[in-house]
């Protein structure tokens, strides 16, 4: 790996690729090899010189006291997060000789690697990571905790057509923030917001939170968690029977119209308003509104994915552009995910996995309750899943399971540490090669390390390319060296595209950072047409696409607990920085029919587990919610548990996603 000249100050451009939309571009200041400072540049321009706080404290990140800096072999009981320190050559032969016995007594299905990456580029998932669990026969890992719902409603509708860029909600009369919490993630939409209010551009946010952006809406819908899809259904049969539907963008560029308009026939205002908790009057202003508005955006978030409904409540929201006729004009549409706009390669050349698919939020149940062959070997990286997945109680008995060899590899010492058998310390985006393509922002960057690596620590790209060798399964050709890998990444790419990336660390699409939807981008889709109702979506859906699967709350637990991304909190990166209680909020009304007061100790319980930290009342949820936010560490509630220790590990409508606001809860005061 190459190191910069350890000058004594100086700038250098870098990227940010952590979990977030806007893939900022970032310069780096550095003092005799140390960060001191990062600050947003104006490279790429949604950027726009600045950053989330999240980030501007990352020089505390990579050198806090969580940071791990060796690799260290368990000496203690599992949970216990008692170590020695290893060198590399014992911490990977030890874990060759577990690979070897667990493919060679109970076959390669009995090895898990248990990743996400939303916090990775290209260049450190899916690349010698990939070749080598593949090549071993591994069980291969459905990574859908997060955006598979969507991802799957996107693509059935549209084919994952790229949306509508941040600077054009400005053209807008309408926007409509749906699910989604700006000022947390992808804040640099927020400033566009600002500037289209500021000239009469109207705002309504969906969300059963009144965030600071709902606090300045004109409208705020706030529905019980989990019915935005009979909410956005009715909004839809509104349009339809009020001859506001644009029959003529439907007819030429739509499918399954009919089909779509039958699934939302039952959902009239007032059967809508029960269900979701509002008045038919303001679905009924909704609609009028978003029908008589033009341009209308709709920035669609994950947070209505996370429930039972996930998939078809998403893909209900992205039908309303295509039945209200919103395309066609600048500031008119949707956006999304952007993550397609580039067409790039694949890292690593392997066939696709034969082996048997796990589906990553129930990871718990298989660890606890293992199936044949049971796993031997859980290999995780690029995840923390003791902070961040479904039925934390069940996945800690499962970890805890002696005869289960566990393998984290990871840049500090999280939850999922404490369970380690051999624990492997990762570098940062700053001290590795990145190749990144934001998903909210349209740009693809290319990053060099800035700094050395902290202590031992080394990239995925090398740690699990020297496995590949250990393990004797290198195949002519291999090469895991950061410009191989994004060599054949942007072997993928327009040349422009190639070119600029190899020229000046940043390219944007060939359509440009400013496209209107179907004038410069089109469906994606098999015949370029909008499908209302996907034949894969319609065939996995039980009971078929849009069918509404009600409220989980019983008399027993009877408030619904969501999880949302916060200021802090993205995901579990940046959580060992709060020292705790992380508080539970609570509605006014719910705490005082419970006899709760702001501050009290307090329990939060279901069959799955408890939770045991304090009471903060917050009146902008709506009654009838509860809010612990997601990313949060155990040592930050009393009992050493979160949130996801109530959440159920039942899987969304299509694409096996993750239930977390299915989480139904009841709280009580403690002495």
């Amino acid at each position: 790996m190459t190191v910069p000249n350890q000058v004594q100050r100086r700038v250098v451009a870098s990227q940010c690729p952590l979990d977030c939309p806007d893939s900022c571009s970032l310069d780096v200041t550095l003092e005799h090899g140390r960060v001191v400072a990062l600050e947003g540049n104006e490279r790429n321009p949604t950027t726009a010189g600045f950053i989330c706080d999240k980030v501007r404290a990352f020089p505390r990140y990579l050198e806090h006291e969580t940071r791990l800096r060796h690799p260290m072999i368990r000496t203690g009981a599992k949970g216990a997060g008692e170590f020695r320190q290893a060198s590399w050559d014992e911490a990977l032969e030890r874990i060759v000789a577990e690979l070897t016995t667990a493919r060679e007594s109970a076959g390669g299905e009995s090895i898990l690697p248990l990743s996400y990456g939303g916090s990775n580029g290209s260049l450190t998932q899916d690349t010698a990571d990939l070749a080598l669990f593949r090549r071993l026969g591994a069980s291969h890992l459905l990574r859908t905790v997060c955006a598979a719902p969507t991802g799957h409603a996107a693509q059935g509708l549209y084919g994952r057509m790229p949306g509508v860029a941040y600077a054009d909600y400005e053209a807008a009369e309408l926007i409509v923030v749906w699910g989604a919490n700006s000022q947390a993630s992808g804040i640099h939409l927020v400033p566009h917001i600002k500037r289209a209010r500021a000239r009469g551009t109207k705002l309504v946010v969906v969300d059963p939170r009144r965030t600071k952006l709902a606090r300045q809406a004109d409208l705020h819908l706030a529905p019980r968690p989990g019915t935005d899809l009979p909410l956005a259904l009715a909004v839809a049969r509104w349009l339809f029977e009020n001859g506001r539907a644009d029959v003529a963008f439907l007819t030429e560029h739509a499918a399954e119209v009919e089909l779509f308009r039958e699934r939302a026939e039952p959902w009239s205002l007032v059967r809508a308003a029960a269900e979701c908790g509002l008045a038919p009057t303001d679905i009924e202003a909704f609609a009028r509104t978003y029908a008589d508005a033009s341009p209308a955006v709709v920035r669609c978030g994950w947070g209505l994915e996370r429930n039972r409904n996930g998939c078809a409540a998403v893909a209900s929201v992205l039908a309303l552009p295509a039945v209200a006729g919103k395309f066609g004009l600048r500031g008119g549409g949707y956006t999304l995910s952007n993550g397609a706009a580039f067409e790039l390669g694949a890292a690593v050349d392997e066939q696709p996995s034969t082996t048997r698919m796990i589906n990553m939020n129930q990871v718990g149940r298989i660890l606890d309750d293992p199936p044949s062959p049971p796993i031997r070997v859980l290999f995780v990286y690029n995840n923390n899943p003791l902070a961040t997945l479904p039925d934390q109680e069940r996945l800690r008995r499962g970890l805890a399971r002696e005869e289960l060899f566990t393998v984290v590899f990871d840049q500090v010492h999280t939850d999922t540490v404490d369970y380690a058998d051999v624990v492997l310390p990762a570098t940062t985006f700053l001290e590795h090669a990145e190749l990144r393509a934001g998903y909210g922002s349209y740009a693809l960057q290319a990053s060099e390390p800035v700094i050395a690596p902290v202590g031992e620590a080394r990239p995925n790209y090398a740690v699990f390319g020297e496995l590949v060798r250990k393990l004797g399964l290198e195949r002519p050709g291999d090469d895991f060296e950061p410009a191989a890998l994004t060599a054949r990444i942007l072997a993928g790419a327009a040349p422009d595209v190639r070119a600029a990336v190899e020229r000046d660390g940043i390219a944007f699409p060939t359509f440009g950072t400013s496209p209107v939807q179907f004038v410069d981008v089109r469906p994606r889709t098999r015949d370029g047409k909008v499908h209302l109702v996907p034949d894969r979506l319609e065939r996995e859906a039980a009971g078929g696409f849009y069918a509404y699967r009600s409220d989980p709350a019983t008399d027993a637990h009877p408030l619904a607990l969501i999880s949302p991304a916060t200021k802090t909190t993205i995901s579990s990166t940046f959580g060992q920085f709060f020292e705790g209680p992380m508080p539970l909020a609570l509605h006014p009304d719910d705490a005082a029919a419970r006899g709760i007061a702001d501050g009290d100790r307090v329990r939060a319980y279901n069959e799955l587990g408890e939770l045991v930290t304090i009471a903060k009342l917050d009146a902008d949820l709506r009654p009838g919610v509860a809010l612990f936010p997601k990313g949060v560490w155990c040592k930050q509630t009393e009992n050493g548990r979160t949130s996801n220790a109530l959440v159920p590990d039942s899987l969304s409508d299509v694409g096996g996603g993750a239930c977390f606001n299915d989480a139904r809860i009841e709280v009580e005061k403690l002495r």
